[in-house]
């Protein structure tokens, strides 16, 4: 069971200093915060809205007036720390500290300030000087916003998180709704140990209280962006609205930038973050990943060295290079940062588990699971700890199958069902594509595929949370939903498996160093070149979308798929990106593309490679937008696409799960309006649609015969639920006009790829034809979508049966009885009569329990009375001895 709320479960041994928090925290009063002077809470005004100049100088004031040492110096601190004055900020909280002696806020505000100007010594004598104290005279401590402070320092110590946050925390956010600190605290204990739906909550509480707040936006927009960019995006809209110069805000909006590979938005981020700060670490880090997949080697160096200026053991600066750098598939460099933050902090967490999901995705899984599982006993709390190690419990039942390229591992059932077949698929994708691309596997690409899809969400991207991927590559580790990971939403996963070869081919060819939406075009191009019904293809939303204002420019596709306005813009961004491929394919030739490619893994910029081998982004664009409108309009063009007005739309959908479903939408009218629509418009393909579903619903199988055959031979390549074809076959059916129903069907199957009732009524009709070839053909294709279900195993075993193709009979037949059919004595019998015909002894195994469920079925007590005399005759018959001579 995977975690997504670990403090609130389970319990350690704390500490006599958290013994002490807890005695501090239950003799705390109910109250609000002690009220202070108006100047001071107009500074704190200042600080919380990003006048921190205005901010400072009162701090400064009031100071040099010796007004409250505690609260001015605090706040003083924080603000020149935000600044990037840290020996003032120092200077600031230990002058303060000298005048208030026994002061923890001023301790931990000189604790940061220490951290910030690279003495870690001294920060650390600061937070045991806080222990000492607390645990000398906790009664002493009663203050809210010191027992924060308690808490902080108590998790530095190694107290127990929950006793924390039950007994410390939550004590004092009942007592005091009102105070942002127990909010900022207990959201950013969840976040570091990556429960996020319990930060999100604590955001979003607080947020109740104090509507205003930044700092609170802001968590709750770190707590969103691992699932969701477009809650991170408008919660960090909203910080920066109540505070536009706060750092974090500015830093996370440059950090989805890079990740949209916007580097030049980036840029302006960082920019604005260093005319508050010109020290600011972070920004540094993130001017590093920059330079790096720019390939500007000696400014990235320069870069990191700013980072860390004033603090050069800073462990948080190669965290954040590598992590970022990780989220880029550059694992390996990843990996090399995540081991240098640790050889400045060995302690330091967030390293330990990046630096595990880096190993594992890079296939060095003893090492990987070794670092996660050291993690997890250092912190009983972090989830994604917790959830990779629940993950190896689950990984090591699996059953591997291997060949010469491919590890590939399973659940053990579904390894029987169709382990052999993806193995074999595979295997034919490397001999296809690797030549193509030009590479050559030097060690065998490992393949895992979940039947659970939390398990691949975990191995995918470190939570139980699923963004809708059906598979993932890394580089030569691939991860993949299996058809019963998602039972309710077929896919076909010999095309994902396929899709997703693809990527550790081009992924190897360009050393990671590729755009996503090159990456993905790739792949789906891939598709379709493989199996004409594989991959996206033109449909009319996306005729739609092609020749509407939907086209995406080729400079922001990678964007495209972070924040997609709607599953069908996302599964746009797919197809869209394969079109530019197929576009330079076309237009420039095979070879241009493994140049642009080459030249990516080169260390290239993806725009100068491109204008180097084809044209400047910007005639690129032109000329794609042109190629990609004529697409459009060839799209049936004898149909017209008017559609008529319409204040509403419905989503007549095609169940496309891999990126979501691309639909067209059609218009919801009165029947009036469609009647003088249609008369005026006679091959309008909304109209024609219309009337032949109102057809179908009245039964009216005449009329709607010759609209349909007209809407086919107009629209060749329709696919989905909504296809013409499907409607066609089921006209055909109830007339009774069997030959044509199949030929339709046949047309159909070889245009979609998981069209499994096709699939199923096809196999009947071709049983009955004793057409064994074609029975063979569409039990495989529906195998390709499920490999789960009995029918298609059935129809197989009979069709291969009949065709003398014993093998394959079998194996259809011991598929079958894996999945408990419901006359598993006829199961049994068939396959102990395939195995007597090859005399394998197993044969009389199986027709023992085929007459076990059935004992009186004639056939197999004949079956059984045969082998019973031929044993018999073979033990009768005379041994011939030969003389052998000494």
């Amino acid at each position: 069971m995977y975690s997504r709320r670990r403090l609130k479960r389970g319990c350690r041994p704390g500490t006599v200093f958290v013994w002490a928090l807890i005695l501090a925290a239950a003799v705390c009063p109910t109250y609000a915060q002690a009220s202070a002077a108006p100047d001071l809470e107009a500074a704190r005004r200042d600080y919380l809205q990003g006048r921190y100049a205005e901010c400072a100088a009162a701090g400064e004031k009031a100071l040099a007036a010796k007004e409250d040492a505690e609260a001015w110096g605090d706040l003083l601190a924080r603000t020149l720390l935000i600044q990037g004055r840290y020996a003032e900020a120092l200077q600031a909280a230990t002058n303060a500290l000298a005048a208030e002696t026994r002061s923890v806020r001023l301790r931990w505000a000189a604790r940061e300030a220490y951290l910030a100007n690279g003495w870690t010594a001294e920060a650390a004598r600061m937070a045991r000087e806080i222990q000492q104290l607390v645990s000398n005279r906790s009664w002493l401590y009663r203050d809210p916003t010191d027992l924060i402070v308690y808490g902080r320092v108590a998790l530095l110590d190694g107290a127990d998180p929950k006793m924390v946050l039950d007994r410390l925390y939550d004590r004092v956010k009942k007592a005091n709704p009102g105070l942002r600190e127990v909010y900022v605290a207990t959201g950013d204990l969840a976040l570091d140990k990556h429960d996020f739906a319990l930060a999100a909550k604590v955001f979003q509480e607080g947020l109740k209280q104090l509507p205003e707040d930044a700092d609170l936006h802001f968590g709750l927009a770190r707590a969103y962006a691992p699932s969701d960019q477009k809650l991170m995006l408008a919660s960090l809209a909203t910080a920066l609205e109540k505070n536009s110069h706060h750092v974090g805000s500015l830093l996370l909006f440059a950090g989805h930038s890079i990740d949209a590979e916007d580097y030049a938005a980036a840029g302006k981020f960082l920019d604005q973050v260093e005319s508050i700060n010109p020290s600011q670490p972070e920004a540094w880090a993130y001017r590093a990943v920059i330079c790096h997949l720019r390939n500007q080697l000696d400014a990235e160096v320069k870069a990191r060295e700013k980072a860390l200026k004033f603090w050069p053991t800073n462990p948080r600066v190669d965290y954040l290079i590598g992590l970022k750098l990780s989220q880029k598939y550059r694992f390996s460099v990843g990996a090399t940062h995540q081991n240098q933050a640790l050889a400045f902090d060995p302690a330091y967490l967030p390293a330990k588990i990046q630096l595990a999901q880096d190993l594992l995705r890079l296939g060095e899984e003893a090492e990987g699971w070794r670092r996660a599982e050291e993690v997890q006993k250092q912190d009983a709390y972090d989830v994604s700890a917790n959830n990779l190690m629940a993950l190896h419990d689950v990984i090591v039942s699996f059953q591997t199958l291997t060949n010469q390229h491919f590890t590939l591992r399973m659940q053990p059932r579904e390894a029987g069902l169709y382990g052999r077949r993806a193995l074999a698929l595979l295997e034919r994708a490397y001999v296809q594509l690797g030549p193509k691309y030009g590479v050559q596997l030097t060690e065998p690409a490992l393949v895992e595929i979940f039947n659970n899809e939390k398990d691949f969400a975990v191995r995918t991207l470190g939570i139980p949370d699923n963004e809708g991927f059906l598979g993932v590559c890394f580089g030569h580790v691939i991860t993949a939903n299996s058809p019963g990971a998602r039972p309710a939403r077929r896919f076909n996963w010999e095309t994902m498996l396929w899709h997703e070869f693809c990527h550790v081919l081009t992924l190897q060819l360009t050393h990671n160093k590729m755009p996503r939406w090159l990456s993905e075009g790739i792949s789906v191009y891939e598709e379709r070149q493989a199996d004409p019904s594989w991959g996206e293809h033109l449909n009319p939303r996306y005729r739609e979308m092609l020749l509407g204002k939907e086209l995406i420019p080729v400079s922001q596709l990678s964007a495209a798929f972070l924040t997609p306005k709607s599953p069908v813009h996302l599964q746009f961004a797919y197809y869209q990106s394969s079109l530019v491929v197929q576009f330079l394919v076309e237009r420039f030739g095979h070879e241009k593309l493994l140049l642009i490619l080459r030249g990516l893994g080169d260390g290239a910029e993806i725009n100068d490679t491109l204008a180097r081998n084809t044209l400047p982004m910007a005639q690129l664009e032109k000329e794609f937008g042109t190629y990609a409108r004529q697409v459009a309009e060839r799209m049936a063009p004898g149909l017209d696409w008017e559609k008529p007005a319409s204040g509403a739309l419905s989503l007549a959908a095609r169940p496309r799960q891999r990126n979501g479903d691309a639909a067209a939408e059609t218009p919801r009218l009165g029947e009036g309006v469609w009647a003088e629509w249609a008369q005026h418009h006679p091959t309008n393909y909304w109209a024609m649609n219309h009337q032949a579903d109102r057809l179908l619903e009245e039964k009216n199988w005449s009329e709607a015969k010759p609209l349909l055959v007209k809407l086919v031979n107009l629209y060749p390549n329709s696919t989905g639920t909504e296809s013409a074809y499907r409607k066609l076959a089921t006209v055909y059916r109830a007339l009774g006009e069997t030959n044509a129903e199949k030929r339709i069907l046949m047309q159909f199957a070889e245009k979609d790829d998981e069209a499994i009732d096709a699939y199923l009524r096809l196999m009947e009709l071709s049983t009955e034809a004793q057409e064994w070839a074609a029975v063979q053909k569409y039990a495989g294709r529906y195998l390709a979508v499920d490999p789960l279900v009995a029918p298609p195993y059935r129809f197989l075993a009979q069709a291969s049966e009949a065709a003398g193709q014993v093998p394959d009979a079998i194996g259809a037949c011991q598929a079958l009885l894996q999945l408990d059919p419901p006359n598993p004595a006829e199961v049994h019998f068939r396959l102990a009569r395939l195995l007597y015909a090859k005399r394998d002894p197993a044969a009389r195994l199986h027709l023992l329990q085929a007459l076990e469920d059935a004992p009186r079925y004639r056939e197999a007590l004949r079956l059984l009375r045969q082998m019973h005399q031929e044993q018999t005759n073979e033990v009768s018959q005379p041994t011939l001895s030969l003389g052998v001579s000494r």
